[in-house]
């Protein structure tokens, strides 16, 4: 009998004890939470009770942790993105508005003689047409990146929709007096595709080949067996790995001087599609060669 009441005792004491522990550690966990709330710390949370119910909530509190440093870091991320972007429209815009405003007060002068004029409206045009360009790009890209931006699937042979915009960049290429060296296999490759995403992303990579080579352009698909590649690339004078990293940001142009030559949103417009189509792009640079490359998992209709 006195055994019994011993060992219940000692049962009691131990209970009691462990509850004692709990509680403490309770009261040191919620203490750590307020110091965290309050940004007087930033350290997750400790624990020193050997509990694995409770080890088990100390973790689910610490990776809740984690999930909102997390979205603070992106949710300052797309803040400082968003500043950024409005500071780049609003220079681009007001370069354009300026000449136009500009121009038109040198119009109102009568003392212009007809000649200067004429070449007075023409920069006008011009000035017009960038400012169109780049509220139609910006416009285009903010539709892109609404989550249901949609897509029309179609089963299209890849290869022929490849040529047929290059056929529409015969008399680009021919401008700037550039042959393109071009590899196509003549296999077709069929696939689930949005046409016209495609063709966008074609359309901007050749912008950029074309506006920015220094004289050779390359345009090369290819079959990965797990994927379709297009590489497009061109010959460059003077451009950095810095320069790879950010050409697909918004507004970026690796030569900020060269105001005329793009609004900077063709490569992000290009990016943004082939994110909608669960396709990869990227840039790499070699020996004065950059190369764009798209890739799109080889999928058969």
């Amino acid at each position: 009998m006195l055994y019994l009441l011993l060992t219940v005792m000692i049962a009691f004491v131990y209970v009691l004890t462990r509850l004692y522990q709990l509680k403490k550690e309770i009261k040191s966990t919620t203490r750590q939470l307020i110091q965290l709330n309050q940004h007087k710390t930033a350290k997750k949370i400790d624990v020193g009770f050997l509990n694995r119910d409770f080890e088990e909530l100390a973790q689910e509190i610490n990776r809740q942790i984690d999930k909102t440093k997390k979205a603070e870091a992106e949710k300052r991320t797309t803040e400082n993105e968003l500043k950024q972007a409005i500071s780049h429209i609003a220079h681009d815009i007001r370069t354009p508005m300026t000449s136009i405003v500009g121009y038109i007060q040198f119009l109102e002068s009568d003392e212009i003689s007809s000649e200067m004029k004429k070449e007075y409206i023409e920069t006008i045009k011009s000035s017009a047409g960038r400012l169109k360009v780049l509220l139609e790009d910006f416009f285009e890209l903010s539709i892109i990146e609404q989550a249901d931006y949609p897509l029309k699937m179609e089963r299209v042979k890849f290869n022929d929709l490849v040529l047929e915009v290059l056929f529409g960049f015969y008399e680009e290429f021919n401008k700037r007096n550039i042959e393109p060296a071009i590899r196509i296999p003549e296999d077709d490759m069929i696939m689930l595709l949005d046409p016209s995403a495609v063709k966008r992303v074609i359309e901007n990579l050749l912008v950029n080949a074309i506006r920015y080579s220094s004289g050779e352009v390359t345009i090369l698909l290819q079959n990965c067996i797990t994927s379709i590649q297009l590489k497009i690339s061109n010959s460059v004078d003077s451009l950095n790995e810095q320069d790879v990293k950010q050409m697909f940001d918004r507004f970026y142009k690796a030569d900020q001087t060269r105001t005329g030559k793009g609004t900077g949103l063709g490569l992000p417009i290009a990016k943004s599609l082939m994110e909608k189509m669960n396709g990869n792009i990227y840039a790499e640079l070699r020996d004065n060669q950059l190369t764009m490359i798209c890739e799109w998992e080889f999928k058969f209709a």
